[in-house]
């Protein structure tokens, strides 16, 4: 493979895989739409998605054979007749245990550069990826197309604080990446191990344990679990009411925990757009 363009795609991805309902992108995909023997296409080596679970395929494949393959696979061509997947794979894989024979596909001349931004960008927006290989895709867009976090968050309707946690697991080690890709750790355990000096040994200590998201956190702080009915045993009214005060006027849940003259306020939050809105809360 040539090497990509240091550049964003200049074209629309809707354009480019067929999702544009413009007139002359319809025209445009009529004449560009055939059907075509399975056999003749092949999967892109610069998919991002290396994971097919069984059970998706197979449910696929079901409803493949109800009502057919309703939307297009998009394809470039390639060499000795053969098409190249840029968009559609997993439809591909499903056609195929659903021993269809043609597939309609949607015929695109691209780039190196553009096949492989248009597979980064359709898996992000339409698949389930694994944290890593959504990782991989991130860390593939700003270093091959030049992109800012920023851009990259706008282009595919994500946060950028979203895009630096994610970006942030491909720091931690080979064991640990891959207990996230075997469905063994969540994406919000592996970020609480980025910063820690054991990730490995604290990873499986969450899975021995089965401990939550806040509790992997904990063990990340402290080294051990936390401890959260002791902490609410020992709350007095006067903390509990100034806990409610408090969560009642940001809108989340608050904890106040005392250690003599001092203490800590922990503000829980679900979404990074809620931590994003209480990062602006502080700054101003």
């Amino acid at each position: 493979m040539t090497s990509a363009p240091k550049k964003r795609l200049g074209r629309g991805l809707a354009a480019l895989i067929g999702d544009d309902t413009s007139e002359d992108s319809v025209v445009q995909d009529v004449r560009a739409l055939r059907h075509m023997p399975i056999e003749l296409l092949k999967a892109s080596p610069n998919n991002p998605r290396k994971h097919f679970a069984d059970t998706d395929l197979e449910d696929l494949a079901r409803s493949i054979r109800d009502k057919g393959l309703l939307q297009p696979i998009v394809v470039r061509p390639a060499a000795g007749g053969e098409f190249e997947i840029v968009a559609g794979e997993r439809r591909w894989r499903a056609a195929q245990r659903a021993g269809i024979h043609d597939v309609p596909v949607l015929v695109r001349e691209l780039t190196d550069g553009e096949a492989l931004e248009i597979a980064l960008i359709e898996n992000i927006q339409r698949t389930d990826l694994n944290p890593l290989e959504e990782a991989r895709a991130y860390a593939l867009l700003l270093e091959q197309f030049s992109y800012t976090q920023q851009q990259l968050a706008d282009s595919i309707g994500k946060s950028r604080s979203h895009i630096a946690n994610t970006l942030r697991l491909l720091n931690l080690p080979d064991s640990v990446r891959k207990q996230i890709e075997q469905g063994s750790l969540t994406a919000g355990h592996a970020r609480a191990l980025v910063a820690t000096e054991s990730p490995a040994e604290l990873a499986d200590q969450i899975i021995k344990l089965g401990l939550s998201v806040r509790e992997a956190e904990g063990l990340a702080r402290t080294g051990g679990p936390v401890r959260k009915a002791k902490a609410k045993a020992e709350k007095d009214p006067d903390t509990r009411a100034l806990e409610k005060l408090v969560s009642e006027a940001i809108g989340l849940k608050v904890e106040i925990t005392h250690r003599g003259e001092g203490g800590a306020v922990l503000i829980s939050y679900s979404t990074l757009d809620q931590l994003e809105d209480i990062c602006r809360r502080l700054q101003s």
